[in-house]
């Protein structure tokens, strides 16, 4: 697996900044809908937009996890990671990753069968398939992804993203989170991307913020990349 970043900007971040705005224009139309009717409509999570202002690196996540209609089987996942260092002369660590699946659920315990694509400004894009669990409630959301990328490192990626908000009082709340990435190239049997960041701070209805640490490795060596600093997220 190279270290060099391909060209990725602007390109890949308007990619990011599309799926956002599709996501907040269903979003809204669900609220509308919902208004209406004066029933709650379910469609998933707030779509959480996040920014890390590290001594290293700028940090962008985006995630979207929506069903297509609120009784829907189906329903969309989004990741969407941009990083880019300070230091202008060190490209280790700029990238642009944008894993999205479409899942189908099976069951009612929260296990999918999923199908979709990563774009990745490293090494290209992927096709892959996978399975999916996921829960949600108003203190807890917990998403574990297992995916098999069908490129030619035939890379296994298992990703985690647990959160959990318990109220302070009746306005504020703790946020922690721990998310992770594990990708091992099967073809040659060799660590290609890890990752373990860390978040700790307050939330205040759809405004969040507080402390964050990024752990990254990449390539079969583990060139490590370490990044510290304040984060700040929105949820729409």
């Amino acid at each position: 697996m190279t270290l060099k970043s391909k060209p990725y900007f602007p390109f890949s971040f308007l990619l990011v900044l599309g799926f956002f705005l599709l996501s907040s224009q269903k979003t809204k139309a669900q609220e509308t809908a919902s208004a209406i009717s004066s029933k709650p409509i379910p469609s998933g999570p707030p779509i959480p937009l996040e920014l890390m202002f590290g001594h290293e690196q700028l940090n962008f996540q985006l995630i979207v996890k929506k069903k297509f209609t609120p009784t829907s089987k189906f329903d969309l996942l989004v990741i969407s990671v941009f990083s880019e260092n300070w230091d202008k002369e060190n490209p280790i660590g700029n990238s642009v990753v944008i894993p999205f699946q479409v899942n189908y659920s099976i069951g009612k315990k929260g296990f999918a069968v999923a199908a979709g694509g990563e774009g990745n400004s490293v090494v290209g894009f992927s096709p892959l398939v996978g399975v999916e669990h996921s829960f949600a409630n108003r203190k807890w959301l917990a998403i574990t992804v297992l995916n098999y990328l069908i490129n030619e490192q035939r890379d296994l990626k298992l990703f985690g993203l647990y959160e959990f908000k318990p109220p302070i009082n009746d306005t504020w709340s703790l946020y922690s989170r721990v998310q992770f990435v594990y990708n091992l190239g099967l073809a040659e049997n060799q660590h290609n991307r890890s990752f373990l960041y860390l978040r700790l701070g307050l939330k205040k209805g759809p405004l969040g913020f507080g402390l964050g640490a990024n752990w990254d490795q990449y390539g079969p060596e583990k060139v490590t990349k370490d990044n510290f600093g304040l984060y700040t997220r929105w949820e729409f």
